[in-house]
């Protein structure tokens, strides 16, 4: 009997404890869920805004690999579930549903964004990637977009757009650290890093021509920026030796010589056979019959890779 009423005393008191602490964490959840609620727009609907930085969390304009991020957005609140949005390609301020999804995150114009604050001045957003409705924690999603509304920038700063959206002083010293690791080994393409503006070919002979490919793709992902980053030509050659079709990458430098990097080989024992004739291919017709500009950033010229489709007729 004794130990049955200690089970009852201890029921009891253990009932009491988990009431007294259940209080304080609904209210806790309660309060998380109001912070996380829905923001309201209101009071920015009407005030036109544009991007004057886009950077990394590092306060750089580019990463390791060569891309820039690069500030050109014009947008403007219509209504909370509505935003207008600059459109090169028409012209228009074109309306977008601006999509609340969770906590503080939005989508509008096919992309997503954190929105990190806001006011009648200014707008900051974090732009995110995301992969089957996972925000992505690298590089993809470390990007800090910040917008100036119109009254800000002509009243307060007293400047245009445009003169904000320039490379930083960090931006050019980051990008010459770059150079020079390049410059130390002008063919490794491991050293090598994607020009703002790529390697550009001209043809000096009629028996020779260059495509630069778009592989822009939006469906798998590929935007303007990946042409860029991972340029690749097509070459047709007239009067060749023979007829031949080779797909390879290689590492343009600095003074525009042509190094090859990577290619397809089924049978490592004709490895040196191939790389001696596409080495051929390069020093015989893509040197002589070319005029090879380097890729360049913020004008300086540096080694980049890329990808080259050559084909010959004899």
């Amino acid at each position: 009997m004794l130990n049955f009423k200690r089970l009852i005393y201890f029921l009891a008191v253990t009932l009491v404890f988990l009431g007294c602490n259940a209080g304080p964490e609904k209210t806790n959840k309660k309060k998380k869920k109001e912070e996380l609620k829905r923001l309201d727009f209101t009071p920015i609907v009407g005030i036109k805004y544009h991007e004057v930085t886009r950077r990394f969390s590092n306060g750089l304009s580019f990463s390791d690999i060569g891309f820039q991020q690069e500030p050109s957005w014009i947008i403007q609140f219509a209504s909370n579930d509505t935003v207008k949005a600059w459109s090169p390609q028409k012209q228009i301020m074109q309306s977008f549903y601006f999509m609340y999804d969770h906590g503080d995150v939005y989508n509008f114009a096919g992309e997503w964004f954190r929105i990190k604050g806001f006011s009648k001045d200014s707008i900051r957003m974090q732009r995110l990637h995301l992969t089957k409705q996972v925000i992505a924690k690298d590089i993809r999603s470390d990007v800090f977009m910040t917008y100036y509304s119109e009254d800000y920038l002509k009243n307060v700063i007293k400047k245009k757009p445009e003169e904000l959206r320039n490379p930083t002083a960090a931006d050019t010293a980051f990008i010459k650290k770059l150079v020079a690791r390049a410059d130390r080994n002008p063919a490794n393409a491991d050293s090598a890093f994607a020009g703002r503006i790529p390697v550009q070919f001209t043809a000096k002979s009629k028996i020779i021509s260059v495509e630069k490919l778009n592989t822009v793709d939006r469906l798998l992902g590929r935007t303007e920026s990946y042409d860029y980053l991972f340029p690749e030509y097509r070459i047709k050659i007239k009067n060749a030796y023979q007829d031949f079709g080779y797909s390879f990458s290689a590492v343009v430098d600095k003074q525009g010589k042509i190094h090859l990097n990577k290619f397809r080989n089924d049978m490592p024992e004709y490895y040196e056979q191939r790389k001696k004739v596409l080495e051929g291919i390069i020093d015989v017709y893509l040197q002589n019959l070319l005029i090879v500009k380097p890729g360049t950033t913020l004008g300086i010229p540096h080694s980049s890779e890329i990808t080259l489709n050559v084909s010959g007729k004899k």
